[in-house]
C-alpha cells in the first residue's frame, strides 16, 4: 500500500460520525439529500441494511460507508464540493476501469482500487 493510500483512512469522515466513531446513516442521507434506500443502493446493500441502527453499525456496513465517504471526501476539492463529488462517484465513468463508476466498483468491494487510482491521478498520473 502506498503512503498516500495509507493516508486515505485518515480523511475526515468526522461530520458523519458519532462520539464512538461510528458513521451515522441519517447524517449522510441528510447531507446528500438521499433516502436511506438510495444510500443503501449507493453502497451496494439492501435497503433494510440501513434502517435498523444495530445493523447499520455492523463492521461490514461501517466499512462500506467509510469507503464511500473517503472517496467522496478525496475528490470533493477537485469536483467543487461534496455534492458534486457524490455526483461524480455515482455517475462518472472511469476509463481506467472500463468506464465503470466509482459507485459500481465500491459495490463490488473494489474501493481500494479506486483509492489507488485517485492517488495515481493526484500524483500527476494519467487518468
Amino acid at each position: 500500500m502506498s503512503e498516500t493510500s495509507a493516508a486515505f483512512g485518515q480523511l475526515r469522515v468526522g461530520p458523519f460520525a458519532d462520539r464512538a466513531g461510528k458513521i451515522e446513516v441519517d447524517r449522510i442521507a441528510d447531507d446528500f439529500g438521499m433516502s436511506k434506500t438510495q444510500l443503501a443502493s449507493t453502497i451496494g446493500l439492501a435497503r433494510e441494511a440501513l434502517y435498523k441502527s444495530s445493523r447499520s453499525r455492523s463492521p461490514k456496513i461501517q466499512m462500506r460507508l467509510r469507503e464511500m465517504l473517503e472517496i467522496v471526501e478525496r475528490i470533493s476539492g477537485w469536483a467543487g464540493g461534496r455534492q458534486q463529488a457524490m455526483s461524480w462517484y455515482r455517475a462518472q465513468p472511469i476509463p481506467a476501469f472500463g468506464d465503470r463508476t466509482a459507485e459500481s466498483l465500491v459495490k463490488e468491494g473494489r474501493a481500494a482500487e479506486v483509492r489507488d487510482y485517485l492517488d495515481h491521478v493526484a500524483l500527476g498520473g494519467f487518468a
